[in-house]
């Protein structure tokens, strides 16, 4: 394996990467409110800007790219999704209906389709077994941290811009505020894409042989693929369809918190992305790294199934603490009541997906990403 050092240093770029992703799509549900009434557009027609929108190519898009990313370059496909998710993200500052901004966010989709199937697979290749969950959740803090940045920058983003005169572009003409938003929010994320070129691709490791031979090959026929992972439905299924739970109620509270609030007891938007965004920015990144410490501690101890077992763990703090938050009397109760749903969220993103690179041999690693996203997300981002 590589050394330690250079691996946790492609980690800490793809974590990078991540956050941006997770920054550039999430931006959108601070600005629910003025989008709304600036488009004329319903709280459906929100719903399906953030979710359907977004997560029509985003899954579709996953597996080919997955299956590529099993042959190919994934440090040149990541470089190449991240150019065209920040682009896309420009693209939405520059809409001027439904249309197009759902368009530009079907942009944002194919983008980010190319991330984690790739960035999976190169963790796997970089740490041996015993020392791959830490790094996995490292990497999957940046949905905690794309996320609270999101809040806490592009609350104070947002708070400045309106306080601006509209900027005037020629050709394109005058712009709703919400629009400069998007554009100063989407092009920095282009400078990740140019840290894509220190990074090297590893060994390919863990492979598997097909049939009788012991020889490993690098390409597996998708009938082959599809066969293998049927006949361990009951382990593939249970996670997926488990996982799914999760993302229901993760994009559900990423999307829709802060209007709840901003309708509910009337705060402003600067108000509910310092507070909400404060939560997930510093829970989400501890309770990850904490999922990942205790999976390879109890995997390190025997426990084959540790990863797994952490999973179900935070599932099961998450979705009663997640219940309980809009039942709150007071928004003050309803922050404090988001910390417990934020911990029980954050850990079974990181150790769910540590789980399925132990299981999955190399060849298959980054298809059978895409599909696990496939699943989750046309659950979590469409109901």
């Amino acid at each position: 394996y590589p050394a330690p050092a250079y691996a946790w240093y492609v980690v800490v770029i793809l974590t990078i990467a991540y956050m941006f992703s997770f920054l550039d799509r999430q931006i959108l549900s601070l600005l629910v409110e003025p989008i709304r009434a600036d488009l004329n557009i319903s709280d459906t027609q929100m719903s399906l800007l953030q979710g359907l929108a977004f997560g029509i190519f985003y899954t579709l898009l996953g597996i080919p790219i997955g299956r590529l990313a099993d042959r190919r370059s994934r440090r040149g496909i990541i470089a190449i999704g991240i150019t065209i998710w920040c682009l896309m993200t420009t693209a939405c500052g520059l809409a001027k209906n439904f249309t197009q901004l759902f368009l530009a966010r079907v942009g944002i989709g194919v983008g980010e389709a190319t991330l984690n199937p790739s960035a999976f697979s190169l963790i796997s290749d970089y740490f041996p077994r015993e020392k791959r969950a830490r790094p996995m959740s490292f990497y999957n803090m940046g949905v905690s941290l794309g996320a609270g940045i999101a809040m806490v920058l592009g609350g104070k983003i947002i708070s400045w811009v309106y306080t601006q005169p509209q900027l005037d572009l020629p050709i394109v003409g005058e712009l709703f505020h919400w629009q400069t938003v998007f554009m100063m929010v989407g092009l920095p994320g282009l400078l990740v894409a140019v840290l894509m070129i220190t990074v090297r691709e590893p060994e390919r490791k863990d492979k598997i042989s097909l049939g009788d031979t012991t020889d490993s090959t690098d390409v597996i026929p998708i009938r082959e693929a599809a066969t293998f992972l049927w006949e361990r439905r009951s382990t593939y299924a249970t996670l997926f369809l488990g996982m799914s739970v999760v993302t229901i109620i993760g994009y559900g509270y990423f999307s829709w918190i802060p209007a709840m609030f901003m309708r509910t007891w009337g705060w402003s938007i600067s108000q509910i992305a310092y507070a909400y965004g404060m939560v997930i920015l510093i829970i989400g990144p501890l309770s990850v790294n904490f999922g990942g410490w205790l999976a390879e501690h109890w995997y390190n101890k025997g426990k084959r199934a540790a990863h797994m077992q952490v999973t179900l763990l935070g599932a099961l703090i998450l979705v009663p603490a997640s219940v309980l938050v809009p039942l709150m009397p007071s928004p003050e109760l309803a922050i404090l009541m988001l910390i417990p749903a934020t911990i029980g969220g954050a850990i079974p993103t990181a150790t769910a997906a540590a789980a399925l690179m132990m299981i999955v041999p190399n060849q298959l690693r980054a298809q059978t990403t895409a599909i696990y996203y496939f699943v989750i997300n046309v659950l979590g981002l469409t109901l």
